[in-house]
């Protein structure tokens, strides 16, 4: 067997299971799981009107290209989006449909890194667990970038030693952060482009959340609009990853795209097409309608926005919660005593309401766990949930406190 997977730490939610299965709420309490990132909006019923139309297709192999018609309503939505110039994506050579991020941002890595020169893959702490995974099955080193609140949850670029920089192949940034929510600013994904230019490596840019935002007059900028403006028309050493789970609230459909410098798409479309991962035809039929559309985007911020609106309240008397700027996440710290995981497994115990333990979602890389004595609640169920599952999170404090 491969024995880079005896690098693997495991899945926070691996972890999150045998946390909570010693002490489980009692029969009469419903639990509310606010652990894991899964949207839980109505999917759009266009999208599902054509996934239904198109079934019969399902027995036509895909290619793993993907149809025009879907790259080019990509292309169509970057380009709307981020304020880039018509016609400046490419929807042959810019733009690669892939089964969700997770799926995409495992492969890049796989395709990108060359392990023969001590590869070093740089990216936030806390973190989405595939970044680093996805370095060690390459044979790449994670190096963490810790994000705290002395630093605004922002990583400093600037203090990362010059030889380390020449080691990096891929810099892996986050915006809307998971789990800060920060949304770094165009200034700062260009000094992340000109390091990149400086030091010949990839900035890649996960940007599964930049339609979950709070302030609809100050959508989060992107990577791509950050190159345009830097005059990198090419988007050279940019990828961007997209997807329709959190944008459209249909993580079951596993849809998303890759788009940036048609380099590194054709080296990604080349491993992938060996990979054999090409999205069935009726997915992507039905992802060019949702792609197409806006407006229940709209609507589905509207539902997140009254989410913080209802439920901050109720928290704030009991945790120093915040709003964060983008993402649905609240990213608290959890009281005196620093214990995340204590406060996880009694809450759920007493309330029954299910969070995620800071420190699980990062790594001690020499200064503390970043993560630590703090969780992560997801405001993914609906509105009325989340408001009981505030309620029932300021009852357990209180008792605690008492």
């Amino acid at each position: 067997m491969n024995p880079r997977l005896q690098r693997l730490h495991a899945y926070p939610f691996e972890r999150l299971a045998r946390l909570t299965a010693p002490t489980p709420p009692a029969a009469s309490i419903r639990p509310i799981a606010m652990s894991i990132g899964e949207p839980r909006h109505e999917p759009p019923a266009m999208v599902l009107e054509a996934l239904r139309a198109n079934a019969h297709q399902l027995g036509t192999y895909p290619t793993t290209a993907g149809v025009p018609e879907l790259r080019g309503a990509c292309a169509a939505w970057l380009e709307r989006r981020f304020g880039l110039a018509a016609g400046s994506v490419d929807p042959a050579t810019m733009v690669l449909p892939v089964n969700g991020t997770r799926e995409a941002l495992f492969a890049f890595v796989q395709a990108a890194l060359d392990a023969s020169r001590e590869a070093l893959v740089a990216m936030p702490n806390p973190f989405y667990q595939i970044y680093e995974g996805a370095a060690l099955l390459a044979g790449g080193e994670p190096y963490f970038l810790d994000t705290t609140a002395a630093n605004d949850f922002t990583p400093d670029l600037a203090a990362v030693p010059e030889h380390l920089w020449r080691r990096c192949q891929v810099l892996f940034l986050c915006s809307p952060g998971n789990p800060t929510g920060k949304v770094f600013s165009r200034q700062y994904l260009r000094q992340a482009l000109e390091l990149a230019e400086r030091y010949d490596f990839i900035v890649a840019a996960d940007e599964c959340y930049s339609e979950i935002y709070l302030d609809e007059a100050r959508p989060p900028p992107g990577l791509l609009e950050a190159a345009e403006a830097a005059g990198r028309a090419r988007f050279e050493r940019c990828i961007v990853f997209h997807s329709l789970s959190k944008r459209s609230s249909v993580p079951g459909l596993r849809s998303g795209f890759v788009a940036g410098d048609p380099a590194i798409i054709a080296k990604l479309l080349l491993y992938r097409t060996y990979h054999g991962c090409a999205m069935p035809v009726p997915t992507q039929l039905a992802s060019i309608v949702a792609w197409q559309d806006d407006a229940h985007v709209v609507a589905n911020r509207r539902l997140y926005r009254e989410k913080f609106e209802r439920v901050l309240p109720i928290l704030a008397p009991v945790l120093p919660v915040e709003r964060p700027e983008g993402a649905f996440y609240l990213w608290s710290e959890v009281g005196a005593d620093g214990d995340d995981e204590r406060f996880t497994r009694e809450l759920y115990a007493t309330q029954g309401v299910l969070v995620l333990p800071g420190s699980y979602l990062a790594r001690d890389g020499g200064h503390g766990n970043p993560g630590a004595g703090r969780v992560r609640i997801s405001l993914v169920p609906s509105v009325a949930a989340c408001i009981e599952a505030a309620e029932r999170i300021r009852a357990y404090l209180e008792r605690r406190e008492s």
